[in-house]
């Protein structure tokens, strides 16, 4: 079965590579490819071939390839090639000039520690090692000697390498194949930056779509399967007791040993999102796990000082934060509207009378952070996040019960945030919770607001490398804004301040850049244990750390763009019709 399975991926591969691949201009051979495999339970293994022609190095490759499995009974998931087009000499002293001026794990590009790239490395091999990250405390790319090593001696036997400033060093840019995950072959884009020196931008948008498969426009299957797999992932992480693996650093697969239950509220409503569309039954009977875990263990009842039953989520120091119990109100509001289930509306209305207990009945301002049990408190100020969290939980409150308690507070918070300008920070939770309150208090006071949340971030939506994945939970909020505001005649002339046709296409750069952030198999086969993190999502900056919550900002962002995009198709499919019958 190993050997079939390989076969039929290495004949695939074959016909698209003598298509695609190229000879290395000045290479002492110019025909290299790596061929990377994995069982999709350990780290990719990789084997470099060279040759005068591209037979030659098929030839080679093919045969160290399937010795290798059948030497080591791998039961191969994945074959990933890779064939270099560029190749570029330099001293390790110039690298280190290049690495300096690169951010941390955003080096897009192998390395070889000879012309002929028989020691060498491709950027997913540096990147899976952690070999040019030398620690938090270092923005930029730094060549981490230890991690370095370690790799050159599993890779290629070395026991030493001389990293001297003077000693001359190969970077090379490739670009491939994967074999695999269903469809038989995807094409790879090679690097989006040019050898390091400037980015090139391109047509889906910002630099650095490397490394992972080609695809120019995203479809309603393709956000359908990322909504799939990272709702599927969360839903993996809780455990039988309810409670959430937090995360890992996933390059020697290192749990995160702390907990939040902000987050563990706040992933919960993203997952609940995802079943939303998915209707998975194992992604339901996770979410029942995790809300019982989160009503039962982590919110605690207490009273107000004016004698009103509250209650409130507690952290594991005993912090009482505003936002923790506004995600826990989102968490329950979205679980009762999906199952029409009924028993949470007591705590949710509890919930939020803590979080009125937390806000100035006269300016509308919140304080952020109180003490449990004495409800005394800690932060008046914590993060902006939490206005906007506590805004929107109450509107989704006020949109199941129509309380008008809910509403009025939110009506207060909005006026508070207006006088303080809190648009500047253009957050999300502000552009969702502006969203929700048009819906129902169509307030030319909130519209501009919520324009000047987004309008003047563009710029930063469409250029920003790191995949930033709140930027489209932002953006996808503010649509559904603008789009309402086309058809309110009383308003629409407020869309004069707004370069619609910019917005959108700020909107659809970010939605695609955040591609660069999902393990795809491609990627994740590089790392440790790769059937623990491929399908969800990264921060590539934080070490391609994978926690909870990262991947609930992609997750909701990217099931707020599939429902973009179907009423997009169906307002398509509307004006066919009217044209049809005019």
């Amino acid at each position: 079965m190993n050997s079939h399975r390989l076969e039929i991926f290495l004949n695939a591969a074959l016909a698209h590579l003598n298509q695609a691949a190229v000879p290395v201009e000045g290479a002492a051979a110019p025909w290299i490819l790596f061929f990377s495999i994995s069982d999709g339970v350990s780290r990719a293994r990789t084997i470099t071939a060279r040759g005068a022609v591209l037979s030659e190095a098929w030839q080679r490759g093919t045969t160290e390839v399937r010795n290798l499995v059948k030497r080591r009974q791998i039961d191969v998931r994945w074959l990933r090639i890779d064939h270099v087009d560029v190749i570029e000499k330099m001293t390790w002293a110039e690298l280190r000039e290049r690495l300096k001026s690169t951010k941390r794990n955003y080096f897009r590009f192998g390395i070889s520690l000879d012309a002929a790239c028989r020691n060498a490395f491709l950027e997913t091999e540096l990147n899976g090692n952690a070999m040019l990250n030398g620690g938090a405390d270092i923005a930029w790319c730094e060549v981490n000697d230890r991690n370095f090593l370690r790799y050159a001696k599993r890779r290629h036997g070395l026991d030493a390498v001389d990293f001297g400033d003077q000693q001359a060093v190969w970077t090379f840019s490739s670009r491939g194949l994967l074999m695999g995950d269903g469809t038989l072959v995807h094409r790879l884009n090679g690097p989006g930056l040019d050898m390091g020196r400037r980015p090139v931008m391109d047509k889906i948008g910002p630099p650095d779509n490397a490394g992972r498969r080609a695809l120019e426009k995203l479809t309603l299957a393709d956000v359908e399967r990322l909504i799939a797999s990272s709702s599927a992932y969360l839903a993996g992480e809780v455990k039988e007791d309810g409670q959430f693996r937090y995360g890992w650093h996933p390059c020697f697969d290192r749990p995160i040993n702390t907990y939040n239950t902000l987050r563990h509220a706040s992933s919960l409503y993203a997952t609940i999102e995802g079943w939303d569309v998915t209707r998975d039954d194992k992604v339901k009977a996770a979410i029942d796990r995790s809300l019982g875990y989160l009503t039962q263990n982590l919110i605690k009842p207490v009273t107000l000082p004016s004698g009103e039953p509250a209650a409130v989520l507690v952290e594991i120091n005993g912090e009482i934060k505003l936002g923790g119990n506004a995600v826990c109100i989102l968490a329950l509001v979205k679980y009762t509207e999906l199952t029409a289930d009924q028993q949470y509306l007591p705590l949710l209305d509890q919930l939020a009378a803590a979080i009125l207990h937390m806000q100035n009945p006269e300016t509308g301002g919140f304080v952020h952070v109180l003490q449990y049990p004495s409800l005394e408190v800690k932060d008046t100020f914590r993060t902006i996040y939490y206005d906007g969290e506590a805004a929107f939980g109450l509107m989704r409150l006020y949109g199941l019960t129509q309380n008008p308690r809910w509403i009025n507070a939110v009506e207060r918070a909005l006026g508070h945030f207006i006088d303080k300008q809190h648009w500047k920070a253009h957050d999300h939770w502000l552009s969702y919770c502006v969203n929700e309150i048009t819906k129902h208090r169509p307030e030319r006071a909130y519209f501009e607001f919520g324009i000047r949340n987004f309008v003047g971030h563009l710029n930063f939506v469409m250029e920003r490398i790191t995949t930033f994945p709140t930027l489209l939970e932002l953006m996808m909020a503010a649509e559904q804004m603008v789009s309402r505001l086309k058809s309110d005649p009383k308003n629409a002339e407020l869309l004069q301040q707004v370069d619609v046709a910019k917005f959108y296409d700020a909107l659809e750069k970010r939605a695609h850049y955040m591609l660069n952030g999902h393990f795809w198999p491609e990627l994740a086969m590089f790392y440790a244990r790769p059937e623990a993190i491929v399908g969800s999502f990264f921060i590539r900056h934080h070490a391609f750390r994978v926690r909870i919550d990262d991947v609930e900002h992609y997750l909701s962002g990217y099931v707020a763009y599939r429902k973009y995009l179907l009423s997009a198709a169906t307002n398509d499919q509307l004006g066919r019709e009217a044209n049809r019958s005019s």
